[in-house]
């Protein structure tokens, strides 16, 4: 997951919320695989903190170690609470002031590349982050928003513990990301790493937090918002580049990824190229 500090400037955001701006003392905090972009007014600075998923989950056993039996529990938990994968966090900037200070330590430190060293210290900063950023994190008691992981497959890892990503999991990303306009199905990546559709689509969702379809998903639409940016080419024939016949298919799961229709995005896109050259 990230958490992007909003220093200064300002931006306008894309992703699941739709298209918002974010300015100074704002927090932008995204779950794994979610897509964002974005479009700076003038000037942006942020810092980003990059935190690992199964760390995460860690924590939030410890934290609610009262009511969890072992960490696939966390797991199940953090999925039912969280369930925004993309979130604006309104801190302002006096609260947002506070964490400059242990922002900048904590890139001191990851600079200096000396995790062993300096870990306990790390561990305080980004707790100390966390601290004030967690009471504006949005949570529902029930797994009902439209953005949560729907494609998930409901099931638990055989064995109570993290378990390293499986090899199968990784080939099979890797195929999507080296050929996401071929008309994949969960069959075809299930014969290439060997395993039944039911496999393949656990295990995947054990590594990546989405199906294998819903992971190609976001790497088309990726790859049709460069597209947008950089060419003039008409969205009907981006739309077939990356994978999709069907252009209005095409606009309906982009939207969805990033919060606004193809041709809204090519326009902001265009409208900022354009103050940039003024």
């Amino acid at each position: 997951m990230k958490v992007i500090v909003v220093r200064s400037g300002s931006a306008i955001l894309f992703s699941e919320f739709g298209q918002k701006p974010v300015r100074a003392g704002d927090v932008v905090l995204l779950g794994a695989n979610t897509l964002c972009g974005s479009e700076p007014e003038g000037h942006i600075t942020v810092t980003t903190i990059y935190a690992d998923t199964d760390y995460v989950i860690d924590q939030v056993f410890w934290q609610h170690v009262g009511l969890l039996q072992d960490r696939l529990d966390a797991q199940d938990f953090a999925a039912t609470i969280y369930t925004e994968p993309a979130q604006i966090l309104r801190l302002g900037e006096d609260r947002a002031g506070q964490l400059m200070p242990w922002l900048d330590e904590l890139v001191a430190l990851s600079i200096e590349d000396r995790p062993v060293e300096n870990f306990y210290r790390m561990q305080a900063l980004w707790f100390s982050v966390a601290h004030v950023i967690a009471p504006f994190i949005k949570t529902s008691p029930i797994r009902t928003s439209p953005t949560q992981r729907a494609t998930a497959w409901p099931t638990l890892p055989r064995y109570h513990r993290f378990a390293p990503l499986r090899s199968e999991a990784r080939r099979a990303a890797e195929l999507l990301r080296a050929d996401p306009a071929r008309h994949w199905s969960v069959t075809d990546l299930a014969n290439e790493v060997h395993l039944s559709k039911s496999q393949v689509g656990r295990v995947f969702v054990e590594a990546y937090g989405k199906s294998p379809i819903a992971y190609l998903t976001m790497l088309r639409t990726e790859r049709m918002a460069g597209l947008l940016r950089t060419t003039d080419a008409p969205i009907t024939m981006i739309a077939r580049e990356v994978g999709w016949d069907a252009a209005d298919f095409a606009a309906r799961q982009f939207r969805r990824s990033v919060g606004v229709t193809p041709r809204r995005y090519r326009n902001i896109s265009r409208s900022y190229a354009g103050r940039q050259s003024d």
